[in-house]
């Protein structure tokens, strides 16, 4: 092809929540997750790799690079899609900015597994779900010849992507009261830091039924009652940890929340916001039960359309600062990372996502066994956690960058004692 007939690239501006996360890096953190299937057989590469092919052109603002302006950063669609790469040996590996200039997510295999990491600028956990369940069925299609109906997120991939995917939501919703950010600081773990970055990863596997007729006991959802445990797990932790109740700290969950549900949006782009649950251990003892009201009340207040809009207000005014919109991008980097590291990340303990129940067409359920759902380490604390609910599965993924698995020992703890018995699994190194 000449010069003259190349195809010009398109291109986006990052959405408000996206612009975060290019400031916030650094050497030895990037802001990436995880999403895979398990199939019933060894994944064909040659085959994936077609499918690959057709997947990413259909979806150009999740498969492309992140490329810098003088005053913002801004995604690219590829030219071509990625290389297919073989698994590492722990998950999420550092994403330098030279393979995030040349393309922002990987897609990974292992034997019967197909996952793919994202830079989280290219979209938020349910956008990422919809790209990977279209790769794989496009890979299905092609391997065994048959017909996916478009249902539960498939598209038809041969169209041009829709304009509501594409938008920025943010933008669309926010109103003009601008809600007040200031917090207060959450206790943080602490521990020996593993050797050359490497990410420990326990999954508890979780018999639906169990859960559900647990979370049903308290009148309550799965996420709220797996937050409660994790809450639970981490004011143990803590009270072993530190013993002197003076000195022990607010324990604080961030849950994301899909804002999709609040808003008549369809983006494919972030669009997620959260809520903060907060106990505070100096006040005495928390029985389960209180901790699930807390929890199911401050999700009650906040995980509303009017709440959230004010939330989204407060950034995008930001946003729209005449002062920031014409500095120099070295000079926002500069000042974007130092708000990310004295609010972004010291406002909860970890991250604790729930991508819920995730449906496919029936015919793709024969061939994918298992889908799972990891986050990245934060970058000033040790440990996150993505769950997802997958035919009689609820898989809970645990990631930690210290040797020491404190949380996961307490988490089961708590589990066993409301009668809960889960399989774990482990990435853990071989001494």
């Amino acid at each position: 092809m000449s010069k003259k007939e190349k195809k010009v690239l398109s291109w986006v501006r990052l959405d408000n929540a996206a612009k975060i996360y290019p400031a916030a890096r650094r050497r030895n953190w990037t802001n990436l997750f995880r999403q895979s299937a398990s199939l019933k057989e060894d994944i064909d590469k040659e085959v994936l790799s077609s499918a690959l092919e057709v997947v990413v052109k259909r979806f150009p603002t999740i498969a492309a690079r992140l490329r810098k302006g003088v005053f913002w950063y801004y995604l690219q669609e590829l030219e071509m899609p990625p290389e297919i790469v073989d698994e590492y040996s722990y998950p999420l590996t550092y994403m330098d900015k030279k393979e995030i200039r040349e393309c922002a997510f990987r897609v990974i295999v292992y034997k019967n597994r197909i996952a793919v990491e994202f830079f989280h600028s290219l979209t938020d956990g349910t956008g990422a779900l919809v790209f990977l369940k279209n790769l794989v069925c496009e890979y299905i299609e092609q391997k065994y010849g048959i017909n996916v109906p478009c249902e539960y997120g498939i598209v038809d991939r041969k169209e041009k992507p829709r304009r509501e995917e594409i938008e920025d939501c943010f933008l669309k919703v926010a109103n003009t009261v601008p809600l007040n950010r200031k917090d207060t600081n959450a206790w943080h773990m602490e521990g020996t830091p593993e050797p050359k970055g490497f990410l420990n990863l326990t999954c508890f596997k979780l018999p639906v039924k169990d859960i559900l007729d647990k979370a049903h006991e308290y009148n309550t959802t799965v996420t709220i009652f797996l937050s409660a445990v994790m809450m639970k797990a981490l004011l143990n932790m803590q009270k072993e940890k530190t013993p002197s109740l003076k000195k022990q700290k607010p324990v604080k969950l961030l849950i994301p929340v899909n804002l999709r549900s609040l808003f008549p949006c369809n983006t494919l782009r972030n669009f997620a916001m959260f809520t903060i649950p907060e106990i505070d251990p100096r006040l005495g003892d928390f029985t389960f039960d209180e901790i699930i009201k807390v929890i199911y009340h401050k999700m009650g207040t906040e995980v509303t359309a009017k709440h959230m809009a004010r939330v989204i207000a407060a950034n995008v005014k930001d946003e729209k600062n005449l002062f920031l919109r014409v500095v120099p991008l070295p000079i926002k980097n500069i000042v974007m990372k130092a708000v990310f590291d004295s609010v972004g990340e010291r406002k909860a303990c970890l991250n604790l996502s729930n991508l819920g129940l995730v449906k496919l067409p029936d015919i793709m359920k024969k061939y994918v066994t298992r889908m799972d759902f990891i986050l990245g380490v934060q970058a000033a604390a040790p440990y996150n956690c993505g769950v997802l609910t997958y035919e009689d599965t609820v898989y809970v993924n645990f990631i930690r960058n210290i040797s020491s698995p404190d949380l996961e020992r307490h988490f089961h703890s708590v589990l066993r004692e409301m009668g809960i018995e889960a399989t774990l699994e482990s990435n853990r190194k071989e001494n």
